[in-house]
């Protein structure tokens, strides 16, 4: 069952449409990493969620009652913002136990000094101080509760933000690239960090960002949003490994897929060197067609075989791996291999190679991007001039 669901919501700016009826659900205690290119309109669907500014259409569900009209402070969400958004004149403590104080004291009681004579405010106030307490430690910063926003690093802030966030018990948590000011190192331990406090919380949890590495590593789904359009949603390896779009393969992936442009030839096969492809439910021939290939999935060799042939222009080593750009001498585009360096040993800028493509890696992609079904023939070895 869902737990959090968005029915068709639209939004427009000026005339300009930034959100272009996404649908999405998320269950009980799943985490879905909201990805894209900037002004895709991930933050602007995320700040619809929280309440702070209205779809034109659509709906949102929370714990199957529809929320669309209601207030923010009446949703029971809990938004986590890129700059934290912390009061800079109140300790740690008192940032966390703000959303407490909001929902469990009236406007008389929480004036600093009428409302300390008011009847019930002292258990009500020290209630309160437990759980910030409670959540402080459980997040390792009750050393901080006395310190105020300007005497912690962007670490300390970000796990202030989230206590805070995370003290009144919502239903559904937001986070708008929580661990973009965040250093190289530091986001990568809170990584772990924010995921371990999704599941303590167990609720659903929506999280933007235009990292892709965080987006694969923390989701239980990640969802791909290009141009207002919800794309395609699915499990991190699924979405890796199957893109329903060109778009999702070009977004996810480091380096970026290789994409190469073909064409359907008489046969209704997609050529290039050795590989063939037959595609299933076939445009007309001689269609032009993309082929996507992951750069793990490419080999180049200094052997010469005469099927594909290039000349390596650049190459990277990254410590682990070296990615190596060759330009093919066929077509003239530069096609990306990711290798080992025990693979990559004897290949140097300038080297003429020879290019393998393990085949059943091959995607398949329509000239407007859709993915087609293929599957791969095996054909004798064609000269290199099959490229459509």
């Amino acid at each position: 069952m869902s737990i959090l669901a968005l029915r068709g919501i639209t939004k427009s700016y000026a005339g300009n449409s930034i959100l272009k009826g996404v649908r999405l659900e998320a269950g009980d205690g799943e985490f879905i990493a909201l990805v894209g290119p900037s002004g895709c309109g991930k933050s602007t669907l995320l700040r619809i969620v929280a309440g702070l500014d209205h779809a034109d259409n659509g709906e949102i569900v929370i714990g199957g009652r529809n929320v669309s009209s209601l207030a923010a402070a009446d949703r029971n969400i809990a938004m986590v913002f890129q700059s934290y958004a912390l009061y800079p004149h109140l300790t740690a403590g008192q940032n966390i136990a703000v959303p407490l104080a909001m929902r469990r004291l009236t406007a008389v009681q929480r004036f600093p000094f009428i409302g300390n004579f008011l009847p019930g405010q002292r258990r009500i106030r020290a209630d309160i101080q437990r759980q910030v307490r409670e959540m402080a430690s459980s997040l390792k910063i009750d050393h901080l509760l006395d310190r105020k926003p300007g005497q912690m690093s962007g670490g300390q802030r970000q796990r202030v933000a989230l206590a805070r966030a995370m003290v009144r018990r919502p239903s559904v948590f937001l986070m708008d690239e929580p661990l973009s000011n965040l250093d190289a190192n530091l986001r990568v331990h809170a990584r772990g960090e924010i995921v371990e406090l999704h599941r303590r919380a167990g609720v659903p949890t929506l999280y933007v960002t235009h990292d892709q590495s965080e987006a694969l590593s923390m989701a239980d789904r990640v969802a791909v949003m290009i141009g207002g359009t919800l794309l395609q949603l699915a499990p991190p390896q699924d979405i890796y490994e199957d893109p329903s779009h060109i778009e999702v393969a070009r977004f996810l992936g480091q380096p970026r897929i290789n994409v190469l442009e073909t064409r359907l030839d008489a046969s209704g096969l997609v050529r290039f060197g050795a590989l063939t492809l037959a595609a299933e439910s076939a445009p007309p021939a001689e269609t032009p067609v993309l082929i996507g290939i992951r750069p793990e999935f490419v080999r180049l060799s200094a052997r010469p075989d005469g099927i594909l042939s290039a000349r390596i222009e650049r190459t990277e080593f990254l410590g682990s791996e070296v990615i190596i750009h060759a330009r093919l001498d066929a077509i003239g585009e530069t096609i990306v291999a990711r290798m080992t360096p025990a693979e990559a040993g004897g290949l140097s800028v300038g080297m003429p190679v020879s290019v393998e493509i393990e085949p059943d890696r091959a995607m398949l992609f329509a000239p407007a991007g859709e993915r087609l079904p293929a599957k791969t023939v095996a054909v004798a070895s064609v000269p290199e001039k099959a490229y459509g």
